[in-house]
């Protein structure tokens, strides 16, 4: 098993997440199907301001943890702790697949806690990594798959292995649908500023509707190019 490094915060200081545990990995953990990795000429909105610094540390080693003693803290977080995995970073990878065994460790580790977060790792394609979310959602760590537009969110919808969320245009600020019809809620935390991940908890849970998010941040207009295509 490769080694990752990661960083986890007990109380986020981003008011849009809310007062809740934060983790951050590294950025080799990103695939390379993700529109907004580096190597796709960027657009991901934690390449910019200090989480992009807070990032850079964490990828560099400077800060955070060896795999094992993060699994660690996770197990060692409250019963029913909200949690949110990765505001950078994605599931422990070499950017093409999933590694089973650190994704297992940490899914055991969230056992009794309400940890969720989003992944860019292909599952339409690579029956492993579908395999790999599938049982980590089993487990009740909940895995966003992430839909680069409204017609990506359908395919990612149709291998019924997680929840979705999909990137939107940044002018869509109101719940919408797919092509095949299916519910789109506009982020609450987006739309409303009494809101934030610690309050609302939708993407912690398993749910037919789909989660979208409007572009945003220095990466605005590159987003809104991956949600209009």
């Amino acid at each position: 098993m490769q080694n990752y490094n990661a960083h986890l915060v007990l109380k986020s200081n981003n008011k849009k997440v809310g007062r809740i545990p934060v983790s951050t990995t590294t950025a080799s953990t990103c695939p390379d199907v993700c529109p907004f990795n580096h190597a796709n000429e960027g657009g991901c909105y934690a390449n910019a301001g200090p989480l992009a610094m807070h990032w850079k540390k964490v990828t560099d080693g400077n800060r955070g943890d060896t795999w094992e003693v993060f699994v660690g803290k996770i197990a060692n977080l409250k019963a029913n702790t909200l949690w949110r995995h990765n505001q950078a970073g994605d599931l422990a990878g070499n950017g093409k697949r999933l590694d089973a065994k650190a994704n297992f460790q940490l899914s055991q580790a969230n056992k009794g806690k309400r940890g969720w977060t989003y992944t860019h790792y292909d599952v339409i394609n690579d029956k492993h990594n579908a395999n790999v979310i599938e049982q980590m959602v089993g487990d009740g760590f909940v895995v966003n798959l992430s839909g680069n537009n409204l017609a990506h969110a359908d395919e990612l919808y149709d291998t019924g292995n997680a929840p979705v969320t999909t990137v939107l245009p940044s002018t869509q600020m109101t719940n919408t649908t797919t092509p095949k019809g299916r519910k789109v809620v506009v982020c609450p935390a987006v739309v409303k500023d009494d809101v934030s991940c610690e309050t609302c908890g939708l993407c912690a849970r398993l749910r037919d509707a789909i989660v979208g998010f409007p572009a945003h941040g220095n990466g605005k207009k590159k987003a809104d190019a991956v949600a209009m295509a």
